[in-house]
C-alpha cells in the first residue's frame, strides 16, 4: 500500500508498528507492518493479513492512527495539536477570537483554524504563536482582530 506520512520526520511512523486504521465513519481495525519501504514516490508497506491487491484495496482513504499511549511524552513547550483542541485563542490586546476548532498543514505553516463569531485561520508560527496556558486551556496570538 502507498502511504501518505503526517509525521515528523515521515518515517517516523514506522516507529509505531501496531495502527489503528480508522475510516471516515469511524469505524476501526487494526493493522500490524509485516514490510516497508520508502520509495521515490514515498511509503509503502504491507500489513499483517493483507496479502493481495483486493484486500488492500479495502484499506484505501483510511486513517492510521497510534495509540497516545505510545507517542513520547513532549518537551517543555511543545504540545500535540489534538490537546489544544477546544482551547480558547486571543490576541495581544485580550480580544477573544474563539475556541481552536482543527489545524490544517499549509505550504508555508501549519494553521489554527479557530472558531468564534467567524472562522479565523492563524498561522502557527514562533512569531505568531505567543503562549499556550494549558491549565487555563487558552492560547495568546500575535495577530490583529480586523485580519
Amino acid at each position: 500500500m502507498h502511504l501518505e506520512s503526517w509525521t515528523a520526520p515521515p518515517e517516523a511512523l514506522f516507529e509505531y508498528p501496531d495502527w489503528q486504521l480508522r475510516s471516515v465513519s469511524g469505524a476501526r481495525r487494526e493493522g500490524r507492518v509485516a514490510e516497508r519501504r520508502t520509495t521515490p514516490q514515498g511509503f509503502e508497506a504491507r500489513l499483517e493479513g493483507v496479502d493481495s491487491r483486493e484486500a488492500a484495496e479495502l484499506l484505501v482513504g483510511l486513517i492510521i492512527e497510534v495509540p497516545r499511549s505510545a507517542l513520547p511524552a513532549t518537551a517543555p513547550g511543545e504540545h500535540y495539536r489534538i490537546d489544544l483542541l477546544g482551547f480558547r485563542v486571543s490576541n495581544l490586546e485580550g480580544i477573544d477570537f474563539g475556541v481552536v476548532e482543527r489545524f490544517e498543514d499549509m505550504p508555508a505553516s501549519a494553521v489554527m483554524v479557530v472558531r468564534g463569531e467567524r472562522e479565523r485561520w492563524l498561522p502557527v508560527t514562533r512569531q505568531h504563536l505567543q503562549s499556550i496556558d494549558t491549565a487555563a486551556r487558552c492560547i495568546r496570538v500575535d495577530w490583529p482582530a480586523d485580519f
